[in-house]
């Protein structure tokens, strides 16, 4: 523990970059130790706008849960954000009667939800709530220079200079980038790393509301789900190597994306806004019919080459640490950015508040580090080589029913019922995660399999999710408070439960497709 009281040019913890991963980790750092002096440098000006700022709108439930219950911003979310309808897919690649098509999703809200997020309004709103708690938030701040130290006693240095006024230098205790893909640790420790997910993705947000739910005048589709909200779900309209994403925003926007694989569409198909609805025009006839009258509401057009990305290390025992976007992305298909911010800035706390309580790091570091590379691994799993199979209305629907219930009974679990930063509880559960996590690569690999022998059957149905009360539960069981032998049992039942869907995919494979033989088999050891 550094005992040198903090000034206002020594804090006990500068985070470098104030959005979304920056300032929450302040405010989970404020919460944790109230004492501790935060210094959160922001190149932006502050406010920043709404609705055409910032992607990564959509949330599920840990990042949802993390925003809610373990910041204490429920009030703010109920008041200025959208309640989230859950994800939504439509196989709609080249139709425009929506109604005739299979849609998966729920005909009513699940007990645990997530949120729509206006970027715009959130961050100007986690701005002020920081400075509301203590935080020495500087926005238009541009960081200089940063000097680490290796040196237990010592401080980091960190250059800085907001708008107008000279150059000054801060040192603290611990240094945490948070910068998004500026990454400035990241580049001055060569900690950059590639992946082989080349996905791409281009976006755009209109001023205006798109109402999927007025696509057709069938009522009996329109009926389908409670009280014609469609429009409130994050919707994927799906095909062959590529979905599309559609997101409200409480600014009365609507946030529209499509990503794709460059194997199938390659960026150049869709990088300016003419191109891409020329494409969506192609792919999504009813969407660009949407979209084509309202060209002049267009407020913002961007893309992203190759999105995703990896990162050799996050946490150090030196004490520094990357946040939020400054050090791994995966995918956006099942809207993970703010879960993995709530983690990594979990970890992050927890470490902070054992060095300032003058415990020894070093060993939590290596065991967190290790959990961060895993979800990371196995979350990249169910994105992997797997946007061949988007456009299959047979095969996704189960792969989609078997990604909740690996979120929901594992992943979930552990944030929510405090089993991320319990090394004791991980270690002996490390063997059952194990086994979960090699059965979730052999399905992902399955499905794959199972997609390339599949008659691609796109039936007008609705895949109702909440007509299925082991599902409904699972999602209703996070809001469980457990104590530790319950969570382990918890754990132990999700297990149980992945290997009894893993068994349900592989009866129903083997039944329409004799010439899985060899997959099976490979599944069937890892179920057993």
């Amino acid at each position: 523990m550094n005992s040198t009281p903090a000034t206002a040019h020594q804090p006990h913890v500068i985070i470098m970059g104030g959005g979304l991963a920056g300032l929450t980790l302040a405010m989970q750092l404020r919460q944790r130790l109230p004492d501790l002096d935060v210094l959160v440098l922001e190149r932006r000006s502050h406010p920043v706008p709404e609705a055409a700022f910032k992607i990564g709108e959509s949330t599920v439930e840990i990042g949802a849960h993390y925003f809610e219950n373990v910041l204490g911003l429920k009030q703010h979310l109920v008041d200025k954000q959208l309640k989230k309808f859950g994800f939504r897919f439509f196989f709609s690649e080249g139709r425009r009667d929506i109604e005739a098509v299979t849609e998966l999703g729920a005909r009513r809200p699940l007990p645990v939800g997530s949120w729509q997020i206006d970027r715009g309004i959130f961050e100007n709103f986690l701005g002020q709530e920081a400075q509301r708690r203590g935080i020495r938030f500087v926005d238009q701040a541009t960081v200089r220079e940063v000097q680490l130290t290796e040196d237990k006693a010592g401080l980091h240095s960190v250059t800085w200079q907001a708008q107008g006024q000279p150059e000054q230098t801060s040192q603290a205790r611990w240094v945490i980038d948070a910068a998004g893909r500026a990454g400035l640790l990241k580049k001055k420790l060569n900690l950059a790393k590639g992946n082989d997910h080349p996905v791409h993705s281009v976006w755009f947000r209109i001023s205006q509301r798109i109402t999927p739910d007025e696509w057709s005048a069938d009522e009996a589709w329109r009926n389908r789900c409670d009280s014609h909200t469609r429009w409130l779900s994050t919707n994927h309209l799906v095909g062959e190597g590529y979905w599309v994403w559609l997101i409200p925003l409480s600014s009365g926007s609507h946030s529209v994306g499509i990503v794709a694989d460059p194997r199938y569409h390659p960026l150049e198909q869709m990088n300016t806004f003419e191109r891409a609805m020329d494409w969506l025009q192609v792919h999504q006839p009813r969407l660009f019919d949407e979209l084509d009258t309202r060209r002049d509401k267009l407020q913002d057009f961007a893309f992203f080459r190759r999105f995703s990305y990896d990162c050799e290390q996050l946490l150090s025992p030196h004490r520094w640490a990357l946040a939020g976007e400054s050090g791994r992305f995966l995918d956006p298909f099942y809207s993970p950015g703010s879960d993995f911010i709530a983690i990594t800035n979990t970890y992050i706390t927890e470490l902070v508040a054992r060095d300032h309580a003058g415990q020894p790091i070093s060993a939590h570091v290596k065991v967190y580090e290790q959990i961060l590379r895993s979800f990371y691994d196995n979350t990249m799993a169910l994105y992997l080589d797997q946007y061949g199979l988007f456009g299959d209305p047979e095969v996704l629907p189960l792969k989609i029913f078997w990604d909740y219930t690996f979120y929901w009974g594992v992943l979930a679990q552990l944030f929510f019922h405090g089993g991320l930063t319990d090394v004791l509880a991980l270690q002996n559960l490390r063997d059952e995660l194990g086994k979960v996590q090699q059965l979730n690569v052999a399905v992902q690999g399955f499905v794959r399999e199972m997609s390339a022998h599949s008659r691609k059957r796109n039936h007008a149905v609705m895949l109702d999710q909440a007509s299925l009360p082991w599902f409904v539960e699972l999602n209703r069981g996070l809001s469980d408070k457990l104590d530790g032998p319950a969570f382990r049992a918890r754990l132990q039942r999700s297990a149980r439960l992945l290997r009894e869907l893993a068994t349900e995919i592989m009866d129903r494979a083997a039944a329409e497709h004799p010439a899985l033989d060899a997959s099976l088999d490979i599944l069937s050891a890892q179920i057993t």
